[in-house]
């Protein structure tokens, strides 16, 4: 905390993420019901609103390979939440159902670079200022992003309830551009490497085949968080529907898992560094395995309780982790692992959206957690697989 508060950079950086988790997660549940009640919608037309994506990892590593090259990592940031902003602002004006839709692939998949060019500055500085305790900023950065998540649901509920659903997708268009203010008119200095003409440099986009590590561990990455949309979109209806929770309990069943999370975080950084990132992330995977076969045959309140709690133990490793190890496989090009592990966010959703949805019209509730319980179990042996074959450098 005290070199956190420290630096201006890393300051700034936590206020931004909170600004940024604020921002998001106050639109992310109101954006179905908006296109529902204020564009005529239909619930299927909304639910392939997420779709739109999966143009998220293209134009990140658009960003994040001319990051590399340039090493302009914060004015590229400034241009993302720009970005941002007049994405939200075009879907709060939006008079037609595909308006969104458009904005959203086009405008909107640029604004989530903002956050991988502020973990890529964040890995300059500490490059060039080295501390044991960088990792530990890391997890305070990424924790102010959690703890924007935690607020945002239910301001955004308030925001939407007290005035409508289009002010409260202009606030988060303001939230969403405010993100900028906290670091100022702050430069970082250009990245130089020390082989310009080296493959991987900053100079060259790094080859598939030195990108190999990165994108395995992405695509067990999205493995594991996969279970996160089946769980936001069944487990709500489970608890109501089926098991006739008040809307109380319901409330304290979700939101449970993201105070664990942010308990968990920093000791995971703890536990890191004597156990390896990839060792603690194959408990973590092991975790939403147990986590999944709570939700799908437990049945009780009790049940659920320790499913939630078991996530929040996921995302206390993960989230602190991830973006660490995601740049440490590809240490040439740290922009470009940054853009490529963020945006593996919108390839699980549309990865959890289609088998949830496949297999809820089959098994139906509550084992349709079976599923994501699989697709852990197999990030489980992955990580395992990379732990072994990755451990002299991570």
């Amino acid at each position: 905390m005290r070199l956190t508060w420290a630096s201006p950079l890393y300051r700034g950086a936590a206020v931004a993420m909170f600004l940024s988790g604020l921002g998001f997660s106050a639109a992310a549940p109101q954006i179905a019901s908006f296109l529902v009640h204020d564009l005529g919608g239909s619930l299927t037309a909304a639910g392939l609103f997420y779709l739109t994506n999966l143009t998220a990892p293209v134009a990140g590593y658009l960003v994040g390979s001319r990051s590399d090259r340039t090493g302009r990592r914060l004015g590229l940031f400034r241009v993302c939440a720009v970005a941002g902003f007049a994405g939200w602002a075009g879907i709060a004006y939006s008079t037609q159902l595909w308006m969104p839709y458009v904005v959203s692939a086009v405008v909107l998949a640029f604004a989530g670079a903002a956050t991988s060019q502020l973990f890529a500055a964040l890995h300059d500085e500490m490059s060039a200022r080295p501390d044991p305790r960088n990792d530990g900023v890391v997890a305070i950065v990424r924790m102010a992003l959690t703890a924007g998540w935690v607020v945002g649901p239910v301001a955004g509920a308030f925001l939407a309830g007290h005035t409508s659903l289009r002010f409260t997708l202009l606030v988060t268009a303001m939230l969403t551009l405010a993100q900028v203010v906290p670091l100022g008119m702050m430069r970082t200095p250009q990245v130089v490497t020390a082989t310009a003409s080296a493959p991987g440099s900053a100079a060259h986009r790094p080859g598939v085949r030195m990108m190999l590590p990165l994108l395995a561990f992405t695509g067990l990455y999205v493995l594991v968080y996969a279970g996160e949309s089946i769980k936001y979109a069944y487990l709500p209806m489970y608890m109501n529907d089926e098991l006739g929770f008040s809307s109380g309990l319901s409330g304290a069943v979700i939101g449970i898992q993201p105070l664990v999370e942010l308990v968990l975080m920093p000791l995971a950084v703890v536990v890191a560094r004597r156990t390896g990132m990839l060792r603690l992330m194959v408990l973590g995977a092991a975790f939403g395995v147990a986590a999944n076969l709570c939700f799908a045959l437990t049945g009780t309140a009790a049940g659920l309780f320790a499913g939630q709690i078991l996530m929040g133990g996921v995302w206390g490793v993960f989230a602190t982790l991830g973006i660490i190890v995601a740049q440490r496989l590809l240490p040439t090009a740290v922009a470009t692992a940054s853009a490529i592990f963020l945006s593996s966010t919108a390839l699980s959703s549309a990865l959890g959206g289609l088998a949830g949805g496949l297999g809820a019209a089959t098994v139906g509730l509550p084992l349709v957690f079976l599923i994501p319980s699989v697709l852990a179990m197999l990030a489980v042996l992955g990580l395992a697989a990379m732990s072994r074959s990755l451990r002299q450098a991570v």
